[in-house]
């Protein structure tokens, strides 16, 4: 019903930056909250950050400083931007939005696939 397409992982050294991008779409009467998770290897899903429709974006404190996160409301779009990379940063990510689907009170939520950053040693 509501797809999240992500784009943007890789491989980024040390130091470097890299982008991730997320566009929703499908039957959404409208969008809440939109964000990113991510999941080492061997690790749970924890939270990165989150940027409500309306009021401040959260950010954790792990990437506090070296990651931002924006969104392009009109094109359903939630992008991370992520610099001073570091190996710990190493993980899939995934993008999340808390989507109303229904004309009353009810929302969702809902994940992408997943998109790889690697960030080597």
């Amino acid at each position: 019903q509501v797809l999240l397409l992500e784009s943007g992982g890789g491989l980024v050294h040390s130091g470097g930056s890299l982008t991730l991008s997320c566009a929703a779409s499908g039957t959404m009467i409208a969008i809440h909250t939109m964000g990113w998770y991510r999941q080492a290897s061997g690790r749970e899903r924890e939270l990165v950050a989150l940027q409500p429709t309306t009021g401040s974006s959260m950010i954790d404190e792990s990437v506090k400083g070296r990651f931002t996160i924006s969104r392009d409301h009109a094109k359903n779009t939630v992008y991370l931007h992520m610099s001073r990379l570091k190996p710990e940063d190493t993980a899939v990510y995934y993008c999340f939005a808390d989507v109303q689907v229904v004309d009353y009170g009810a929302a969702g939520n809902f994940w992408g696939q997943g998109t790889q950053v690697t960030v080597p040693p």
